[in-house]
């Protein structure tokens, strides 16, 4: 009877601790359906999701439903967004980014891959992590390229006094306006409109972000000037962050840097399959002469230089790195 009692109360022990509530987080970007950073964002949900099922949640937001890249930077902060996936803006947070700024610095993935290891996690990591910000993966945005509704952009002064948006950070503009043209920083939703408008001539952007976007119904030329690569940034806020299970982070950094695979896999894909779409769609495509824009580039990476600690540093690093790549 006592032993019928014991297991009695035992039962009624455990059905009365309540279960470990599920953490719910939320990944913001400004993706629209269809971009690279949805599908990234996607896939990096759907293996939380699936391998931490009942420990963490992860429901992702694009086309910019949380706020602009500026806004989800400053919500990590805050508290009120868990995962964003931050580019250009991330030289806004702090100045070491700019070098991902730099034309023509990047050669290909495999080379990115040798920069992510030796500079990102070396230099840009602790930068971040000294400003509130903690990086768990490296993905992608892409080789950019400029599309416009005036004419094709061979060399640096077929864009001279050209309205062209550039997303925020001082580095673009900067190289624009070296290149000669009026560049203007814009949010990435507002981009369309003004486009479609006459408030902005041109833009610049991979391919994946111009079709997802559907500047190809905007815009005339589109010029493979491939003139930077821009990497994308898993990034949370340090404080929210810190505060997780260990188990918990642990998982969570080695799922999104499994994740970069998949996403470099893709974005290879739509560079080999966009161009056609684009053309398709009426676009007027032209190769530029890249000779004359790395020799248009040469006074940005001078002031980068001077401007920031460690810059020439980090840019003879990554030079270097391309051999072999």
């Amino acid at each position: 009877m006592k032993a019928k009692w014991l297991l009695t109360a035992v039962l009624a022990s455990a059905l009365a601790t309540p279960a470990l509530a599920e953490t719910e987080l939320k990944f913001g970007h400004v993706g629209e359906p269809g971009s690279l950073f949805e599908l990234s964002a996607n896939e990096f949900a759907k293996r939380i999701n699936a391998k931490m099922a009942g420990k963490v949640k992860v429901s992702a937001f694009g086309s910019s439903q949380l706020g602009k890249d500026e806004d989800l930077v400053k919500k990590l902060k805050l508290g009120t967004v868990d995962f964003a996936l931050p580019s250009t803006v991330m030289s806004s947070v702090t100045a070491e980014y700019g070098l991902f700024e730099m034309p023509y610095l990047i050669k290909n993935r495999d080379h990115m891959k040798k920069v992510e290891k030796e500079i990102v996690w070396t230099w840009l990591a602790p930068a971040a992590e000294a400003k509130g910000y903690y990086i768990l993966a490296v993905w992608e945005n892409g080789f950019r390229h400029i599309t416009n509704n005036k004419k094709p952009i061979v060399k640096p002064e077929d864009l001279a006094g050209m309205k062209l948006r550039v997303p925020g950070g001082q580095w673009r503009v900067k190289m624009f306006k070296a290149y000669g043209a009026n560049p203007s920083p814009m949010a990435f939703s507002e981009v369309f409109t003004a486009l479609k408008t006459g408030v902005m001539d041109a833009q610049e952007n991979p391919l994946i972000q111009i079709y997802s976007a559907k500047f190809q119904e905007v815009q005339k030329y589109l010029s493979m000037t491939s003139h930077v690569y821009t990497p994308a940034y898993v990034l949370v806020g340090k404080d929210k962050w810190d505060k997780m299970p260990k188990d918990q982070r642990d998982a969570i950094q080695a799922i999104a840097k499994e994740t970069q695979a998949y996403v470099y896999e893709q974005a290879a894909k739509f560079d080999n399959e966009l161009l056609g779409k684009l053309k398709a769609a009426g676009m007027q495509v032209n190769e530029p002469d890249r000779a004359a824009f790395v020799a248009a580039s040469k006074a940005i990476y001078e002031e980068f230089s001077k401007a920031v600690p460690r810059a020439k540093e980090m840019i003879d690093k990554a030079l270097a790195l391309a051999s072999g790549s």
